[in-house]
């Protein structure tokens, strides 16, 4: 299963957000803003700015993560989302020789599956292996055989080896999104319909920052668990199981 640290993330959020939204609206300075903003004033405001729909002050607060044990066809879909920051694990300067593999729960669940899974992950991890000492081999070949040279012609070796490197191949990473990201991160991927891998990402993102910040999360989640489905005829038609989901995992059950 995926790994996920909530590293870091700004002093104070729900303060942050609520000060940056009534400033909108006051005349007088931030620091007296601040000054008379208690946490329960703070909740109360966001509460407030959830029902308006105004947004923009969320993106005042932060959030960054750790995430392990996923796959780089995780990677693929996560930096779908834009409005954040990502530092990923380099295949380039990293050697995969002995990558761990991500191997799906539902090809997990069906031995023959699973065994042609693992011989083909096997062969993946063999093919790099030789591609890389060849490729080593050819660049040590003009080079005086220095550990400086060593080290570079296995850099460069494993910089074309890796294009045999399968989707399941494992990597890490550091993510950061601010708020109104996480709000749209939260709405698509801790839906039902989402993939397996991200869903389970996605649901302990939403555990660790709303323990952190629960009043500034208190409405994040799929669009079933704040009224209507927005999935149309693509519903998955639990509705019901959605929403005491992310209510448990929100409430750290």
């Amino acid at each position: 299963m995926p790994k996920v640290t909530l590293i870091s993330y700004t002093p104070d959020p729900e303060k942050v957000v609520a000060a940056a939204a009534k400033l909108c609206y006051s005349r007088v300075s931030l620091e007296a803003l601040l000054d008379g903003l208690t946490q329960e004033k703070a909740a109360d405001y966001l509460g407030m700015l959830s029902e308006m729909g105004h947004e923009s002050p969320l993106e005042h607060a932060s959030f960054t993560f750790g995430i392990e044990g996923v796959s780089r066809a995780f990677l693929a879909q996560i930096t779908r989302h834009r409005l954040a920051s990502y530092s990923v694990q380099s295949q380039r300067y990293v050697p995969k020789d002995a990558f761990k593999s991500i191997m799906p729960p539902e090809i997990q669940a069906v031995p023959e599956a699973a065994r042609i899974f693992q011989e083909a992950m096997e062969n993946a991890r063999n093919s790099y292996e030789q591609i890389a000492a060849i490729l080593k081999e050819k660049y040590l070949e003009a080079s005086d055989k220095s550990p400086a040279a060593i080290k570079a012609a296995e850099k460069k070796a494993i910089e074309d080896a890796r294009f045999v490197l399968p989707n399941a191949c494992d990597t890490r990473m550091v993510v950061t999104m601010n708020v109104r990201s996480l709000y749209h991160f939260f709405a698509l991927r801790c839906c039902n319909r989402a993939q397996w891998e991200i869903r389970a990402v996605a649901d302990e993102m939403l555990r660790l920052v709303s323990q952190a910040a629960p009043a500034l999360f208190a409405k994040a989640g799929p669009s079933c668990c704040l009224g209507q489905c927005r999935e149309g005829r693509m519903s998955c038609g639990k509705a019901q199981e959605t929403r005491q989901r992310i209510a448990a995992l929100k409430s750290g059950l």
